[in-house]
């Protein structure tokens, strides 16, 4: 008898054709694009402006497939650089790891699961969900993802101090960088990101109007 576990591979398999299809590492990615150091916003000698435009830089990572596709507007996640709707259907449920029966890690273990034809994988990640409802950055503006970023009330209760780490070092964040074939990884590289994070902090915190 084959393990409970490669059932259920092979079941989805079968299921996540589309998924597949999204991830075919002979279909034609967006380049990956570069990130700016902190460094080279040093010339903005007003603080508060520095600060708005490094912000603005870490907006190619956070308005990319790879950050919106598990921020999304609604309760079902978004999937591929195309960011459609997840296949198969999905709900967030009470937590954000899924349904009863049905949670994220049914099918999202720690690690990719490539397909056995070649063609894509499942996407893994340690502690894999969809962040809180609170936190839907899908169709809104980076001054408006800003304002979400920095309140408490709705970042999960994280100062300001903490998103240094959880941009910078945090597992599931850096999958974004480890997407696996067919999928364009986020900008730069995660510890880029940490470090324009700690300078955005560093100069005061603002956002891009």
């Amino acid at each position: 008898m084959k393990p409970v576990h490669g059932l259920i591979a092979l079941g989805l398999a079968a299921l996540a054709l589309p998924i597949a299809v999204l991830a075919r590492p002979d279909m034609q990615a967006t380049p990956q694009v570069p990130l700016k150091a902190p460094a080279d916003f040093a010339s903005i000698a007003d603080p508060a402006a520095r600060s708005a435009a490094i912000f603005t830089e870490m907006g190619k990572v956070i308005q990319s497939p790879r950050c919106l596709n598990c921020h999304p507007r609604s309760d079902r996640p978004r999937q591929g650089d195309e960011m459609v709707a997840h296949t198969p259907p999905v709900v967030r449920g009470p937590e954000g790891k899924g349904a009863p029966g049905m949670e994220c890690a049914t099918c999202h273990g720690n690690a990719n699961v490539a397909f056995v034809n070649g063609e894509g994988s499942i996407p893994g990640a340690p502690h894999w969900q969809l962040a809180p409802a609170s936190m839907a950055w899908e169709g809104k503006s980076l001054a408006a993802i800003c304002a979400q970023i920095k309140d408490v009330k709705r970042n999960g209760g994280k100062p300001l101090a903490a998103l240094v780490d959880h941009n910078g070092k945090d597992a599931l964040v850096g999958w974004g960088w480890h997407p696996g074939l067919g999928r364009t990884p986020a900008p730069g590289t995660q510890a880029q990101f940490g470090a324009l994070t700690k300078a955005w902090i560093d100069s005061g915190a603002k956002c891009p109007a």
